[in-house]
């Protein structure tokens, strides 16, 4: 191998990683931990591109450049439509799961997700939990991580979002044994009459409501 090649690849190296670092900063600040699976499969599809413009030093470097860029457009109107839609965004990064409410295991819940026994028992040992029964709730998040929360004086309210967006979301209502009828009224009684004003809205332990006002909104 001459001098000539081993500069192209030191070039080529240098320039795919320069490229990379530049399209992760206009993706967004997430930590791998918190991928989805969408931003997962940009970021393998990207290192591949990397990999394709290194190996292949006949080809013209445009080659891995244009579905980089691309797939970074890809990113970036996912990620635009994500923000402007809930549903989309629960369909592409998908929504938590209840997998142990009071020591309970949610069986069903578990068998939809494709997680085992196994799969619990390490995670809850990750988080320094020995018995499934010390957890009042365990979530496992869109990303795969599993959120523990052990029991404790007082029951803990589960922490889906009543309100996201100006959107009502049933699930967390059903799992809190309420319906739309109370949430409407709950609200009426703190001031908030339109809920298309609401970014986020949630329920206290003490059974309060926890409202966040979209920034442009004011309360009514």
């Amino acid at each position: 191998m001459d001098a000539i090649v081993i500069w192209g690849l030191i070039y080529r190296t240098v320039l795919a990683y320069i490229i990379l670092l530049l399209i992760f900063r206009l993706m967004g600040k997430r930590e791998v931990g918190e991928l989805g699976i969408f931003d997962l499969v940009i970021f393998i599809m990207l290192a591949e591109m990397a990999v394709f413009s290194i190996e292949k030093p006949e080809k013209h470097f445009l080659y891995a450049i244009v579905p980089m860029i691309v797939l970074l457009m890809i990113q970036r109107f996912t990620a635009f439509i994500s923000l402007k839609n809930l549903k989309i965004r629960r369909w592409i990064d998908g929504k938590p799961s209840i997998i142990i409410h009071d020591g309970k295991i949610d069986e069903k819940e578990m068998k939809s997700q494709r997680y085992n026994i196994d799969d619990l028992l390490m995670q809850l040992r990750d988080k320094g939990v020995q018995k499934i029964q010390d957890v009042d709730l365990a979530v496992l998040e869109a990303n795969g991580k599993l959120s523990v929360f052990e029991k404790k004086s007082k029951p803990i309210i589960p922490i889906d979002p009543l309100i996201e967006d100006g959107k009502i979301i049933d699930d967390a209502l059903h799992e809190l044994g309420k319906d739309k009828q109370w949430l409407k009224e709950k609200l009426k009684q703190s001031g908030y009459v339109n809920m298309d004003q609401i970014s986020y809205c949630t329920v206290n332990d003490d059974g309060s409501l926890y409202v966040d006002l979209k920034e442009t909104e004011e309360k009514s």
